[in-house]
């Protein structure tokens, strides 16, 4: 179900299989949802319709829109990096992974499609010629990742968080430890650019800033959410923090 700004809500038709990404693109009714059942489908959100729906051979795991919002892009579990075109309803594949796509996200500075995989590769894709123009080893699977500015947060396997200056991947700009104990879930980068909140398994979320400053470090912080305290038996009964957004 969703709630829209001015409190009405629209509930979708069911998925049939798990929902791995939801994305709704700015300033529109638009929303695009990936499912576990490989499918990759475009909602309007307020005629509550389906506008367009796609297909991978396996799982989808990620889904984002373009800059213009006329078309797509998607990652799945088929190792594939697909790109939509919602006018023509029909779609392409930009090229493919060793592992499976975990992540994409389309930069408008750099008007390409980057996708993140577990075969600890980023690729970036120019959607108009379908080629890969870079290949960038990382040392974990990715988890995760996210734009703002430019700048691209990765977060991956053993804790790792990942900054690159979008104008240079050939080295990343900051190489971080996450400060929570476990496995990162997600990590989302801050709107106004100046950093990043990441979440775990562990049911905490940690908000960094890229300022390397003693000032700007001494504001970072964390907090616990989506736990259960059973009084009685004084347990906590502890959730991951899947999905972040602003």
């Amino acid at each position: 179900k969703l709630v829209a700004p001015h409190m009405m809500e629209y509930e979708l038709p069911a998925q049939s299989d798990g929902i791995s990404t939801v994305r709704f693109a700015p300033d529109t009714n638009l929303l695009l949802v990936s499912s576990w059942d490989s499918s990759v489908r475009l909602y309007d959100v307020q005629m509550n319709t389906l506008r367009t729906k796609y297909s991978h051979r396996a799982a989808a795991l990620d889904c984002c829109f373009s800059q213009t919002h006329h078309q797509c892009f998607s990652g799945g579990v088929d190792r594939t990096v697909k790109m939509n075109d919602f006018a023509s309803s029909s779609d392409r594949i930009l090229g493919t992974h060793d592992k499976p796509v975990r992540c994409v996200e389309f930069s408008p500075t750099i008007g390409a499609c980057i996708s993140g995989s577990w075969d600890r590769t980023l690729k970036v894709w120019d959607p108009r010629a379908s080629t890969c123009t870079g290949t960038y080893q990382l040392p974990d699977k990715v988890y995760s990742m996210s734009l703002t500015h430019n700048r691209l947060v990765v977060g991956t396997n053993n804790r790792h968080v990942w900054v690159y200056d979008l104008r240079n991947f050939n080295e990343p700009e900051q190489r971080r430890e996450s400060s929570l104990k476990y496995q990162t879930r997600c990590v989302r980068a801050y709107p106004d650019g100046t950093g990043y909140a990441l979440s775990s398994i562990e049911g905490r979320v940690a908000m960094e800033y890229f300022d390397p400053s003693k000032e700007a470090q001494d504001r970072k912080y964390a907090f616990k959410c989506h736990r259960v305290t059973d009084t009685a038996k004084g347990l906590d009964t502890v959730y991951p923090v899947n999905a972040l957004g602003f």
